[in-house]
């Protein structure tokens, strides 16, 4: 029982796919890939290099060079929400990543949450969604007990904006909120202070545990520009709210250091302080190591077209470590695959959805289309989610999903109730859980797989995701059912009207496809960041490790007494 029996899976690219497919899918994935780093730039330049170039005339460092210098050399920072607000203006204003970097980041070889305020973008305002993406930083950092590092240099909302950044439920104030829930949990804040800190830019360092400010740097409720007799009395704002007055008298920060590079180093030695990440202990004597095949591979592997099917068990050979699987339960529910693998030397489970045509057997002997959730795939997954809770093991999800299965029969075998099995599972799961969006993420299926509604610590999407509730042209048909015959022909005989359908129908289809772009997801935050298929590898790596970092703030069990050794005996035929 106490060996988890992983077995080697997978075969060499060139026996799976013939060269012509190979070539296909690698050139339509690296178009795609390209035209991610592009924007990637895009977003990464803030207001540009003139901006850039403004806050270096004041002595200080960009956000960009800042967690450059915060990060452990030859790493780098992961981040999400990087196309929060893309293709959006504001007038005739953009908002890069909504004036705000969050990340993943290694300092003092511990994985932290960095939240950084764009100083080159409106002096790191908050605009519409920049509350949001914070908190929603500040939440995955709360789900893993990940150190937050603040940089703050914040000049309070983008006051034209106001209306869709101050109330609500995650309006600017819920940062605060997120503040002293972190704080209640016992997960360490540490805030530098760059810059500006008005209003809720200066009540976000507050509760950090250690709050360093440097020479430029000043916390007030209000600047000099609101107060009355400012201008009379020769005020600013650093007279007010600087470090010789939180320093040195109100008590709200710590420490006073002359300049960027030395908050920096102060921050990074603060965290060296804390305890030893726990990441080797949980490998439990084994080594980190790289799939047997490169996962680069998998640009070729899956094809562009959500249409077509591939191996699945070739993907999960290019993501674990060894290309070492343990599959529970091959033989029911063949729609779903269900295992645990390592990541890193840390054990994650996984749940994906199998391609193409599997055997029926209550259609003795017929086909039917996976990517799609029966009966027994249902339980099966349900059934794991529930184990890997219990034992604590990470989940990874990779969803490539067309919806549940309908018809006369799947009522009458209650799919109805096994989903809701499924989401119920999935809702009260204390485990971390991670979800990747492959290529479609459609209707209930996308919810039943731990989407993004179903708080996944982290969700991510590829250049192929496609999210929606249908297909665009399934929806059109739907949208116009009325107006077809069985056959989803149009049925009108006039051929105006018959004009005026098809229009419509198209426009519709248009509409839905514009709609399952991945940076329309990313952009209004309906999935938290957009990978190249190739580095889906090292995202887990990065996952799998912050979700092992720390102990004993959730159960984590030894591999000897797994439920899922009982589940696989049980299983077993006599």
């Amino acid at each position: 029982m106490a060996k988890v029996p992983l077995v080697p899976i997978g075969r060499p690219l060139e026996q799976i796919l013939d060269a012509t497919t190979r070539n296909a899918n690698q050139k339509a994935s690296a178009e795609r890939a390209g035209t991610l780093t592009e924007r990637r730039e895009t977003v990464h330049s803030g207001w540009g290099e003139k901006y850039a170039e403004r806050v270096r005339q004041k002595g200080k460092w960009t956000a960009r060079e800042r967690l450059a210098k915060l990060i452990d050399a030859g790493t780098t920072p992961f981040e999400v929400g990087t196309f929060v607000h893309w293709g959006k203006t504001f007038g005739e204003l953009t908002s890069p990543a909504a004036g705000v970097i969050t990340a993943f980041a290694r300092v003092e070889g511990r994985w932290t949450i960095v939240i950084a305020n764009d100083n080159t973008v409106a002096s790191g305002s908050w605009w519409p969604l920049t509350p949001e993406k914070i908190e929603r930083a500040q939440e995955m950092a709360l789900r893993l007990r990940l150190p937050v590092v603040y940089l703050v240099d914040c000049s309070g909302l983008y006051l034209p904006e106001q209306s869709r950044s101050f109330p609500g439920a995650t309006g600017a104030g819920h940062i605060f909120k997120k503040n002293a829930l972190l704080a209640a949990a016992g997960v360490p804040q540490i805030a530098g202070v760059f810059g500006d800190c008005i209003a809720g830019g200066g009540y976000m360092p507050i509760i950090s545990d250690r709050v360093y400010m440097t020479e430029q740097a000043y916390m007030v409720i209000a600047g000099a520009a609101l107060i009355k007799g400012a201008k009379s009395q020769k005020l600013s704002s650093l007279d007010i709210g600087g470090p010789e007055v939180h320093v040195a008298q109100s008590g709200c920060a710590d420490v006073r250091v002359p300049d960027d590079e030395t908050a920096i180093a102060q921050i990074r030695r603060e965290v060296s302080r804390l305890s030893t990440p726990a990441v080797d202990f949980y490998r439990y004597g084994a080594e980190a190591a790289p799939p047997s095949f490169e996962p680069r591979e998998l640009a070729a592997l899956l094809p562009p077209d959500h249409r077509h099917a591939y191996d699945v068990d070739q993907v999960l050979a290019r993501l674990v470590d060894h290309s070492l699987f343990w599959e529970l339960w091959p033989e029911r529910g063949r729609e779903m695959v269900v295992g645990v693998g390592r990541v890193n030397g840390l054990y994650m489970g996984f749940v994906i959805n199998r391609q193409g045509l599997i055997d029926d057997p209550e259609r003795r002997g017929g086909l039917k289309p996976s990517g799609i959730l029966y009966r027994e795939g249902i339980a099966k997954v349900s059934a794991f989610s529930r184990a890997c809770n219990d034992d604590g093991i990470p989940l990874v999800w990779l969803q490539d999903i067309s919806g549940f299965d309908i018809g006369v029969e799947a009522e009458r075998l209650g799919l109805l109730g096994y989903g809701s099995s499924l989401i119920y599972t999935n809702s009260t799961n204390t485990t971390p859980m991670f979800t990747v969006l492959l290529r479609k993420a459609s209707g209930a299926g996308y919810y039943a797989m731990a989407g993004r509604p179903y708080d996944p610590v982290v969700q991510l999407s590829t250049p192929l995701t496609r999210l929606s509730v249908m297909e665009g042209r399934t929806l059109a048909i739907a949208a116009f059912n009325t107006k077809l015959d069985d056959n989803f022909e149009i049925a009108s005989k006039d051929p105006a009207e018959r004009q005026k359908i098809e229009a419509g129908m198209r426009s519709t289809e248009e509409r839905i496809e514009e709609d399952m772009d991945p940076y329309r997801a990313a952009a209004q935050m309906d999935t938290d960041e957009i990978v190249a298929v190739g580095e889906l590898r090292a995202w887990l790596e990065v996952l799998a490790e912050c979700a092992w970092q720390s102990a004993g703030y959730r159960r984590t069990k030894n591999p000897r007494i797994w439920s899922l050794h009982d589940f696989a005996a049980l299983s077993e035929p006599r």
